[in-house]
């Protein structure tokens, strides 16, 4: 099991490794009027930044959308790495990896218009670019394979880990599953303490907030009117 733990983290690594490289391949490829399309890497969307639109050179706009893919894989990425060290960021690691895994699915998913800021200008002249078509590539496909293997191999090693850690304790210490079974049953038992108040005491509380909320409100009305009248007055006498 402990070889199996260790294959887990070693494969979780590398798709978040291969995740983070792929975002540096051509993301989409833009068509803007009167230019031929161009391929556009991820990185240089998501930082925004110059590059090449056949002979001319342009300053493209941040997606921030992509911008926030890349960075939080590479946090997963680190994440996965000081893993070695220190075991608590496993469940950093998970959760950061689903999380972008998910979200780079919904964006491979969209019409590229609503996540790609397809903005660009000449540097040399500042004038605006229109662009007509915007297509992701097959490496937004890998992206979002890498990103979920990422994912699953980051939460198996975290609950094959969680388990060797039980297993070793002799019982002292429950796994995932069990913690999160006995916080249920926990939670069962305490709603079954709860007395709910009869529809009469729920009337009677209800009347009483609605009349104390009326009676400060009046008295909030009453406070601002006196004191607007007071300034009006201190003004008209100056």
């Amino acid at each position: 099991m402990k070889t199996l733990n260790k294959l887990c983290q070693v494969l979780c690594i590398a798709f978040g490794l291969c995740a983070v490289v792929l975002f540096f391949f051509n993301f989409a490829t833009i068509t803007y009027s009167g230019y031929e399309s161009a391929d556009m890497a991820g990185s240089v969307l998501a930082f925004g930044g110059s590059t090449k639109l056949g002979d001319a050179a342009i300053k493209m706009a941040k997606s921030t959308d992509i911008l926030f893919c890349l960075i939080v894989t590479a946090f997963g990425f680190v994440m996965s790495v000081l893993s070695f060290k220190k075991k608590g960021l496993r469940y950093a690691t998970a959760g950061f990896s689903l999380g972008v895994a998910i979200y780079m699915l919904v964006v491979r998913l969209s019409n590229p218009w609503k996540f790609v800021d397809a903005r660009a200008e000449l540097k040399e002249t500042g004038t605006a670019l229109t662009a007509t078509k915007v297509v992701y590539s097959n490496f937004v496909t890998f992206i979002v394979i890498a990103l979920c293997l990422f994912a699953v191999f980051a939460i198996a090693y975290l609950l094959i880990d969680d388990k060797i850690e039980a297993l070793e304790s002799k019982g002292a210490k429950k796994t995932i599953f069990a913690r999160i079974g006995l916080f249920l049953r926990d939670y069962k038992s305490e709603i079954k303490k709860i007395v709910w108040p009869t529809f009469k005491d729920v009337a009677k509380n209800t009347v009483i907030v609605l009349i104390m909320c009326l009676l400060v409100g009046a008295l909030i009305w009453l406070l601002d009117w006196g004191l607007g009248s007071l300034i009006k007055v201190i003004l008209s006498v100056k």
